[in-house]
């Protein structure tokens, strides 16, 4: 399952996980992020139980990006414990992708 989050639910949906959280920064006018974003809901799948998966969407929410200095997009996000532990930026393909998240477990 993958959680839309807003400036609002941030930070007390990463900080309340209880599991590492990979957060997907994107953008609808963003072409690599569409492009990226199945691969995202594919890791949501693959990695339930392990890892929480939330999507930001920056245009609605830039208070997010900022707080992250978020410059380029798409861009992940990874916490472990309620702070981040790492930090993703452009299109990556699955195997890549899948690496980054079980970087936090």
């Amino acid at each position: 399952m993958i959680t839309a989050l807003t400036n609002d639910t941030f930070d007390a949906f990463v900080a309340g996980a209880g599991k590492p959280v990979l957060v997907d920064l994107w953008a609808s006018w963003c072409g690599p992020c569409r492009m990226l974003s199945p691969l995202v809901d594919r890791l949501a799948e693959e990695m339930e139980g392990k890892i929480e998966v939330a999507k930001v969407d920056i245009d609605e929410n830039a208070e997010v990006a900022m707080k992250f200095g978020v410059n380029s997009i798409p861009t992940l996000l990874l916490f472990k414990n309620g702070r981040l532990a790492d930090k993703s930026v452009g299109l990556i393909p699955m195997e890549q992708l899948k690496a980054f998240a079980e970087g936090a477990l």
